[in-house]
């Protein structure tokens, strides 16, 4: 019985757990956010480039 209070007792693995869980939601985060940035600078440089042929073209 002493054993079953000890493994319920033990916390050491919650913490880890809880890292693990902290990292995953930040690489999650980070993964996601490079991915909008890209479209984002996709469209930026798509926009400029059309705004150059147009001013170019107008002479």
């Amino acid at each position: 019985m002493s054993l079953l209070r000890r493994f319920f007792k033990n916390e050491t693995g919650a913490t880890a757990i809880e890292y693990a869980l902290v990292g995953s939601l930040m690489a999650a985060a980070i993964i996601l956010g490079f991915g909008n940035l890209a479209s984002v600078l996709q469209w930026l440089w798509s926009d400029n480039e059309s705004r150059l042929v147009q001013a170019l073209s107008v002479k």
